[in-house]
């Protein structure tokens, strides 16, 4: 079988948990005897290029570093995206496999997978559930997870909310008709995105159902998620839960603890985003007691200008504090190391993640984590027995947490350590796309 892996971002030039997915699930399915080539937009580049991975041959096409509004709202084809839509003609794969939507993969690239004779998949790693959530983290305001019932007065007050609208404002545009902002949409500059809110949301809904027709099926990584797309009008046998898995090498450790001179370490291994809860970290251990024995480690990849300004300002926010370390990320091969060298590893995610994959990871190592109640891994542990869940975005909670682990890890770490849940991994996730695959 010829099986195409289309991707927002991938490896060399990024790093993260879709591209590591990516990267072991095609690595899976050459081992299994079947023809596997990635694709994935490259911002900024000029011409398509191919390149090789892991074994892999990937091709990248060029799409604009700024793309304008239509481009990104989806409402004009991609310059650049037309390099792809010839090479899915020219490959002819068996199945185009996408992997979340950005601009230059989307609804578009579904058409012409399916115009060029492929049956296509698609995978959603992000919390906007393909086109659900405009705002990306499907938490309502960024407070509570949201139920996820697209309403275009709803979701454009949160979604202004998140780009700093003033509540007053926020009132106004989203109660706008959407007959009247898509009229007002048209202005151009960023008020004129916030006149179309409502617009936007309702095309949105209608992209949803349009993919839906177009694919063979739409998989989801966690339980949560699939109760929110089909809250949304997805046919139920479209829609398929295929949790996220480890790599398949991953062993686990030995019992013993990792501290030296009672010190508890704690480590979060990710991007610096401030959906990804950093910042909450960040000022959750300034909450904690000075005689907690702990080590904060912030390890990770700063791709870009918005990474840089956070890890910036957790530098700030951290300074003077010895217990607080900030280093730059590993390479993949490395993380299995880096996670064993942790007591607890902390992911205190603000949105539906299906993972993160560096939690389950951790899991699979003997680790156990400190973990938003909501998301991949929220559904596969359990508070107090194998792990600590805490609100998304409850800083108080989240310093309790780290302050618990620390004064006592023999009634929280060494128990948490005998209950971890069985792994899952890669080899499972990949055993349930072949079938996919292959269903009628």
């Amino acid at each position: 079988m010829k099986i195409v892996q289309a991707v927002g971002w991938y490896h060399p030039d990024s790093v993260g948990g879709t591209e590591v997915y990516v990267a072991a699930l095609s690595r899976a399915l050459r081992a299994a005897g079947h023809h596997v080539l990635v694709a994935a937009p490259e911002p900024g580049s000029m011409a398509p290029r191919t390149y090789a991975y892991d074994g892999c041959e990937v091709f990248r096409y060029p799409i604009p570093a700024e793309p304008s509004r239509d481009e990104v709202q989806g409402d004009a084809p991609v310059r650049g995206a037309a390099h792809f839509h010839r090479w899915l003609s020219s490959t002819h794969a068996d199945v185009v496999h996408m992997h979340t939507f950005v601009t230059g993969l989307g609804l578009n690239e579904i058409l012409a997978a399916r115009e060029a004779g492929s049956r296509v998949v698609v995978t959603t790693h992000a919390s906007s559930l393909g086109y659900i959530c405009q705002r990306g983290t499907l938490m309502l305001r960024g407070e509570t997870l949201c139920d996820g019932v697209v309403d275009a007065s709803r979701c454009a007050a949160c979604v202004l909310e998140d780009r700093g609208a003033p509540a007053p404002v926020q009132s106004v545009l989203a109660s706008l008709p959407v007959t009247v902002s898509r009229f007002t949409g048209a202005v151009p500059g960023v008020f004129g995105t916030a006149l179309g809110m409502t617009d936007l949301i309702t095309r949105n809904r209608s992209r949803q159902q349009a993919m839906l027709n177009a694919v063979e099926a739409f998989v989801v990584l966690t339980e949560r998620a699939a109760e929110i797309v089909r809250a949304n009008g997805a046919p139920r046998g479209k829609v398929v839960v295929n949790r996220v898995g480890v790599r398949d090498d991953i062993e686990r450790c030995g019992d013993s603890a990792n501290r030296t001179n009672g010190v508890i370490r704690i480590g979060y291994v990710g991007r610096f985003e401030p959906v990804k809860g950093v910042l909450d970290l960040a000022e959750a251990i300034a909450r904690v007691p000075a005689s907690a024995r702990l080590r904060l480690e912030f390890r990770g990849p700063a791709q870009s200008t918005a990474d840089l300004a956070t890890k910036t300002q957790i530098a700030r926010m951290c300074a003077g504090d010895s217990r607080v370390v900030i280093q730059d990320g590993v390479a993949p091969a490395a993380i299995g190391d880096l996670l064993g060298s942790y007591d607890v590893i902390c992911c205190p995610s603000r949105c539906l993640e299906g993972g993160p994959t560096v939690a389950l990871e951790a899991i699979a190592l003997g680790i156990p984590v400190i973990a938003a109640s909501v998301g991949g891994v929220a559904e596969v542990v359990e508070d107090g027995v194998n792990a600590r869940l805490v609100p998304p975005g409850d800083v108080n909670r989240l310093a309790a947490a780290l302050t618990e682990v620390a004064s006592n890890p023999g009634a929280t770490i060494c128990e948490w350590k005998k209950h971890l849940p069985p792994t899952r991994r890669m080899r499972d996730v990949t055993r349930e796309y072949l079938e996919l695959y292959s269903r009628n």
